[in-house]
């Protein structure tokens, strides 16, 4: 490992800012920009590649000075005190930060337990909702996240931080094209038998509470202004809402709210099976 020290915003530095703000720029090096503790701890325990490290050497902590020697880094750069101020943009500033390469997406290459549960957010259009939705899935047990269609950037800053750490723990596949993910759907319901496909929604089909969830299944949530598209509706075995209480002004939930309750169902019944499925008595018109 080099170490190359940094005085100036040069190029180098110039191009960490880019992976911070530029969509485009972090595509084209195949790199993002992480900083905070619980990231770069899981960013490591995960085996993410971590191509460089920054810092300021003479405020480093021990947790900081630990995991520069033990992270393989091609080249680490050490900045002056005002750059790593300007670089981090937070009022306490980090200490650490670094460039981590992409993982490719491959549908194929996702590791499934032997009773699937998969997570579909269908063109996620708000960072902290998706930040969030990783951060759930996470939290309740599934095994992989796949994002679909035209979406916020799952490599941008505010989308990691909002995940907690959570981002470098799940499995997280983007599809573009809704074909592929189609074809990969058709292998699942081969390979294991029962599995289903479950959307959301608010026209008064089946409460969730009154839905057998223990199988292997694939739950699909929608955009957070349009729900879910046409094509993913008209794939879904199963339609579900969430009833809400009578006397409710809400009319529906944030999606990754509705996510997480949802999802808390699943992993409920996949631990109690034998518990029977209940409708709350206030129960109103449902909602996504």
């Amino acid at each position: 490992m080099t170490e190359t020290k940094l005085y100036s915003k040069n190029n180098i530095y110039q191009k960490f800012e880019t992976l911070k703000t530029n969509r485009n720029k972090r595509y084209k090096y195949n790199e993002f920009l992480v900083e905070g503790v619980r990231s770069l701890n899981e960013a490591v325990k995960n085996n993410w590649h971590i191509k460089s490290l920054i810092y300021d050497r003479n405020h480093l902590s021990d947790w900081a000075r630990d995991l520069i020697s033990q992270v393989p880094s091609k080249e680490n750069y050490c900045l002056t005190p005002e750059l790593m101020r300007d670089l981090s943009g937070k009022e306490d500033s980090s200490e650490l930060m670094a460039v981590i390469e992409m993982r490719e997406d491959h549908l194929d290459s996702l590791t499934l337990s032997a009773n699937p549960f998969l997570v579909l957010f269908d063109r996620p259009s708000n960072k902290g909702n998706l930040g969030t939705m990783i951060r759930s899935c996470d939290a309740l047990g599934a095994d992989a996240l796949i994002i679909t269609g035209h979406a916020v950037d799952l490599y941008d800053p505010n989308v990691v931080v909002s995940a907690m750490g959570s981002f470098f723990n799940m499995q997280i596949v983007r599809v573009p094209d809704n074909q592929v993910l189609f074809s990969y759907l058709d292998r699942l319901k081969k390979n294991y038998p029962g599995f289903i496909t479950v959307g959301t929604t608010a026209h008064h089909e089946k409460p969730l509470y009154d839905a057998d969830l223990s199988g292997p299944l694939l739950l699909m949530m929608g955009n957070e202004t349009m729900g879910l598209s046409r094509g993913f509706k008209d794939a879904c075995d199963l339609l579900l809402t969430i009833p809400m209480a009578e006397q409710s002004y809400a009319s529906s939930f944030n999606v990754s709210c509705a996510a997480s309750i949802l999802m808390y169902e699943v992993t409920r019944q996949r631990n109690a099976p034998h518990e029977p499925s209940h409708v709350p008595d206030f129960a109103k018109s449902p909602s996504e």
